[in-house]
């Protein structure tokens, strides 16, 4: 709340008038209708009385926190999204520092911008300048502030960042030192004791929700592990492994009602890493078609209890987007023969016909 609002809210609290406030600090009414308006602010000598006259402290009068909620930091990167969306990234980038800025303290904050943006980079979203390499080294720097977190789940996350990265970039020592550093699981299961309270105390509802958030935790976690094992038995040319671990990954996505577009991931690799031309596009357009498809979360019984939020409606088509370019601009795909953007249709449109060119040979 800015402080032209909590002047008026403090004041009508208090049930004075603009007049009585003006008359006690010796000003004009005219100077408190500004005040509240926020087209001028009180000389700072009048700060002191103006709150003891509206019984509160200087900080809740200048809306001073140290840090921001949850739900606060929520719409901001709410905001930050229609920013980058309408304005680009540029403008999005200054605004999250801006507020780090105001807020740098707030560990959650400073990890959060850092994921936002750095997935503004990989997902092209506000169009980027193709120049990355600036933002990405002051991201890191995000990452490195928020890993020396006092949160446990602050420090966590951005540390787990670090490692992808030094992972990516072959500093092979630095990932290590920070693995050791995370804690391990404890030997209790936090949620599993919350749902067991939940069942007892007849809270079936809430034991539900708790078990269910969870399970789909899991999933993902056993997706990563599963895609993990999988380059894995690839690298070491184990390739019946391979196809029996892909295998798995689709099955479990299936079984365990995940978004459909993980099930082809693990395929699409196995084939990629085997240079199989056709397989290969077959399941890309499997994966690309499953981003036009609605994950509806509840309609399974797994997952009845668990609060879903409205997706955006533009993401699936920005990660379309970017993936369709990946095929002409990763060298990974120089196998495919792709020279220009394509889209969907005309993929599907390749595709028959190289099914048909093999049919014949």
């Amino acid at each position: 709340m800015k402080i032209n609002e909590m002047i008026k809210q403090k004041r009508i609290e208090q049930k004075l008038t603009q007049e009585q406030v003006a008359k006690y600090l010796g000003v004009s009414t005219p100077a408190v209708n500004k005040w509240e308006k926020g087209t001028s602010y009180p000389d700072i000598t009048l700060l002191p009385p103006l709150a003891r006259l509206l019984h509160t402290d200087l900080n809740t009068l200048l809306s001073f926190h140290e840090t921001l909620t949850d739900r606060e930091i929520a719409l901001f990167l709410n905001d930050l999204s229609a920013i980058a969306d309408q304005d680009g990234f540029q403008t999005a980038y200054d605004t999250a520092l801006e507020k780090i800025r105001l807020f740098p303290t707030c560990d959650s904050l400073i990890l959060n911008s850092a994921l936002f943006l750095e997935g503004c980079l990989i997902y092209k979203k506000g169009h980027p300048s193709k120049d990355t390499e600036q933002y990405q080294e002051k991201i890191e720097n995000l990452f490195l502030r928020a890993a020396e977190s006092n949160d446990l789940n602050v420090r966590s996350q951005a540390q787990a960042q670090l490692i992808s990265k030094y992972i990516e970039r072959k500093e092979y020592e630095q990932a290590q030192t920070l693995i050791d550093q995370l804690p391990d699981a404890i030997w209790t299961d936090k949620k599993q004791l919350q749902a067991n309270l939940f069942i007892a105390s007849e809270r079936y509802s809430d034991a539900a929700k708790l078990a269910e958030e969870k399970l789909l935790s899991q999933a993902s976690e056993l997706h990563c592990t599963l895609i993990t094992l999988l380059e894995i038995a690839l690298k070491e040319q184990r390739n019946e492994d391979a196809e029996y671990i892909a295998n798995v990954s689709k099955s479990t996505a299936t079984a365990l009602d995940q978004w459909e577009y993980a099930a082809y991931v693990a395929h699409f690799q196995l084939h990629c890493a085997k240079k199989e031309r056709i397989k290969t596009l077959k399941t890309f357009l499997q994966m690309i078609r499953s981003l036009s498809k609605k994950w509806d979360l509840n309609a399974s019984p797994l997952y009845r209890h668990i609060k879903t939020k409205s997706v955006d409606t533009a993401f699936g088509s920005t990660i379309k987007k970017t993936l369709l370019n990946s095929l002409k601009e990763e060298p990974e795909y120089d196998f495919l023969n792709i020279s220009e953007n394509i889209s969907e249709d005309t993929l599907s449109e390749l595709l028959a016909t190289e099914e048909e060119k093999e049919l014949h040979h």
